[in-house]
Parts: C-alpha cells; sequence; structure tokens
C-alpha cells in the first residue's frame, strides 16, 4: 500500500468514529432543553455534564416561563449557558420554544451578564449584573406583541447591545 492509501484509510476511520459523537451531542441538547421544558419549573437553573480542562462540556437551562401573545400564539422562553473549551468559554443564549415545546430559534448573547433575570407578565426582564453597567438600569423586552425579531438592552446612558432572532426557519 502507498502512503497515500493508508493516510486514506486512517482519515476515513476517524471520521467514521467521531460522526456518531457529532450526532448525539445535537439530540443531547435537544433532550435536556425539552427536560426542562417538561418539568415546568421556573426561575431554576439545571446543570447538565460537567466542565473540565480535557474537554467535558457543561449546560445550564433556566426555564423564564410562557407568554402569551395579543394574537394567541404562545412562546416558551429559556436561558442557555454552554461551557466549553479548555479555557472553559461560555456560549450564552435566549432559547424560544414554542406552545408545543418546539424549537424555534435563539437570540445569541455575548456573555452571561446579559441573560434575562425573569419573565413578568409577559416582559423579559434585564438586570444589568455586568460591573461596567449601571445597576440602575433595567431593559424591558415586551412579547406580548409577538417575537421581536431584533431587541435592544441598555447598559450606559443609551449604550448597550442589539440582538437579533435567529430562527430554525
Amino acid at each position: 500500500m502507498t502512503k497515500r492509501t493508508i493516510c486514506a484509510k486512517i482519515l476515513f476511520t476517524l471520521i467514521i468514529m467521531a460522526l456518531p459523537k457529532l450526532g448525539t451531542a445535537q439530540i443531547n441538547d435537544e433532550n435536556i432543553r425539552l427536560e426542562v421544558l417538561h418539568k415546568n419549573v421556573i426561575g431554576k437553573e439545571f446543570v447538565f455534564g460537567k466542565w473540565n480542562d480535557k474537554g467535558g462540556t457543561e449546560t445550564h437551562l433556566m426555564y423564564l416561563g410562557s407568554v402569551k401573545t395579543e394574537k394567541g400564539k404562545t412562546y416558551k422562553i429559556m436561558n442557555s449557558v454552554w461551557v466549553w473549551g479548555l479555557s472553559c468559554r461560555a456560549t450564552s443564549r435566549i432559547l424560544i420554544f414554542n406552545g408545543k415545546n418546539q424549537y424555534l430559534g435563539n437570540y445569541g448573547l455575548t456573555t452571561d451578564a446579559q441573560l434575562p433575570t425573569e419573565l413578568n407578565n409577559g416582559i423579559l426582564i434585564f438586570r444589568n449584573l455586568d460591573p461596567e453597567c449601571d445597576k440602575k438600569l433595567v431593559s424591558k423586552i415586551n412579547f406580548k406583541k409577538g417575537l421581536p425579531q431584533e431587541f435592544f438592552r441598555e447598559c450606559n446612558n443609551k449604550f448597550g447591545d442589539s440582538f437579533i432572532f435567529d430562527g430554525e426557519n
């Protein structure tokens, strides 16, 4: 066998071995999200997995509740923080589901300090937890009129961040 043939066989074997692991990560995300939605416990953080410096990952999920829009649609809202990588990086998102627990999409945030703290009467409430932001400012996003495609979260004196909905369809 040539060196090229041996390398191709090794690469093929590695790909075949890695594919099942890639598939289960996505399925696992869906399963743990559904598990939290089915528990229907508002404001409690559930932790799945355990991060470590050898490659383990950890997911923190908190169900904030549901809102019924003026047009009768139901949205369920969940905070998600996925901790990964050797340097303990985190990916923070606000996950949106419909009334049948089907994932619709998310708002990707820069840090976990930007996550909303509660959902009250259809209003998503963001308290400034970041030390660089004004603690007295509170951003409120109304979901009763529907799912906003974009919203602004204030940090200091009209400065802040805009977040865009990233839908599945």
